[in-house]
C-alpha cells in the first residue's frame, strides 16, 4: 500500500510539472547585425567578442565577421534588448552601431539616438 501511494504521488509531482512546463511562453528570438568600433583584426578581437557577449542573458548565437566587420547576434527579446548588447560591447572597449534589425523586432531596436527599425 506504502508503494501504490509513493508512485501515485510521485505520478503527481511529474504531471503537475510538465503542465508547467507546456505553459511557458515560447522564446521570442531575434537576430541584430552590429558594425563595431575600433575594428576587428584578428581571432583574438573575435574571440574577446564572442567570449564576452556570451555571458549577456538571453543571447544564444554570436556570429562575427572579420571581412565585413560585422557581428550578429541572435537572441531573446524577453530577456534582453539591442540597448543592453550595446552596453555589454561597450564594457570590452568597443562601440557597437546597429547596422541591420529583424523584421520582427520593429520597434524594439535601438540605437543611441533614436529607433533603427521604427514602428508603423
Amino acid at each position: 500500500m506504502k508503494k501504490f501511494f509513493g508512485v501515485l504521488l510521485a505520478a503527481a509531482f511529474i504531471g503537475t510539472g510538465a503542465m508547467n512546463v507546456a505553459a511557458k511562453s515560447p522564446k521570442d528570438d531575434t537576430k541584430t547585425v552590429f558594425t563595431v568600433s575600433p575594428a576587428m583584426t584578428c581571432q583574438n578581437c573575435e574571440n574577446k567578442i564572442k567570449g564576452n557577449l556570451r555571458f549577456e542573458k538571453g543571447v544564444s548565437e554570436i556570429l562575427t565577421n572579420l571581412q565585413e566587420q560585422t557581428v550578429t547576434i541572435k537572441y531573446d527579446t524577453t530577456k534582453t534588448d539591442c540597448a543592453k548588447i550595446i552596453k555589454a560591447f561597450k564594457k570590452i572597449g568597443y562601440t557597437a552601431t546597429e547596422a541591420t534589425c529583424s523584421p520582427a523586432a520593429k520597434g524594439s531596436c535601438c540605437k543611441e539616438g533614436g529607433s533603427c527599425c521604427p514602428a508603423e
